[in-house]
Formats: C-alpha cells, sequence, structure tokens
C-alpha cells in the first residue's frame, strides 16, 4: 500500500512539473508575440506619420514631398522622445532607428522581449516608400 501511494506522489509531482513548464512556455510565446506586435503598431504609426510630414508643404513645417534634409526633420515631427544623435525613438516597448535612402523611410524596431531564435531581441524592419505610398514589413525575429 505505500508502494503506490508514493509511486501517485511521484507521477502526480511528474504531471504537475510538466504543467507547470508548458505554462511558462506559454506565457513566454505570448510575452514574445504582443512585443512583436506592438513593435509593429508603433511603426506603423511612424510611417503614418512620417508620410504626413512628406505631403505637408515646408511652409508647414512639413517635407513638401520631400523626407526633408536628413532623418532628424522626420523624427521631430513624429513627436516622441527623438534622439538627434542616433536617430532613434526610445519608447517602452522597444527602440526604433530611422533611417532614408532615396524615396524609402526604413525603421528598425528592436523590441524588449527575446525572439524566437532564443538569443536576440525582437526585431522588425519596415519600409515606408514615397514614391507610391507603399509599407512593407519584415519580421526577422
Amino acid at each position: 500500500m505505500g508502494t503506490q501511494q508514493i509511486l501517485l506522489i511521484v507521477l502526480s509531482m511528474i504531471i504537475v512539473g510538466i504543467a507547470v513548464t508548458s505554462g511558462i512556455m506559454m506565457f513566454n510565446a505570448k510575452s514574445v508575440s504582443s512585443n512583436r506586435q506592438s513593435i509593429i503598431g508603433e511603426m506603423n504609426t511612424f510611417a503614418n506619420s512620417a508620410f504626413s510630414f512628406y505631403r505637408t508643404p515646408t511652409e508647414q513645417g512639413g517635407g513638401g514631398n520631400s523626407w526633408g534634409s536628413d532623418v532628424d526633420d522626420i523624427g521631430v515631427w513624429m513627436g516622441y522622445r527623438y534622439d538627434k544623435p542616433t536617430d532613434t525613438i526610445t519608447m517602452d516597448d522597444g527602440t526604433f532607428f530611422l533611417s532614408i535612402s532615396g524615396t524609402s523611410l526604413t525603421i528598425l524596431g528592436t523590441g524588449t522581449e527575446i525572439g524566437t531564435n532564443g538569443s536576440s531581441n525582437v526585431q522588425v524592419q519596415l519600409v515606408a516608400d514615397a514614391s507610391d505610398f507603399s509599407i512593407s514589413t519584415i519580421v526577422t525575429n
């Protein structure tokens, strides 16, 4: 009788351990997914604000159908905590690096959670092209 009780206790400890482990894994996966979606949402907001800057006449503080003289013009226009020396916007859910190349504005967002590769943070790249006002997003981690 004692052996059966010990066996049941050991078996229940194993089942509880598996349940706790899978619960933690599910929580971590949800955290990563939530951070990634938050980064993408912020980047879409930035892209829409950048397009607004692009289309606003220079007399009203916009780019006048241009991205402006440098990325700092767009960063300041967005109104977030923009850091001119590093061309970044820092928020609670991540850091966003802005760069311009021709008619394209590239925003590289790095999240606060470790991504799916298990070693580096969530990372998403958004390219806003002013020639056709398109937005493309690439999830890299």
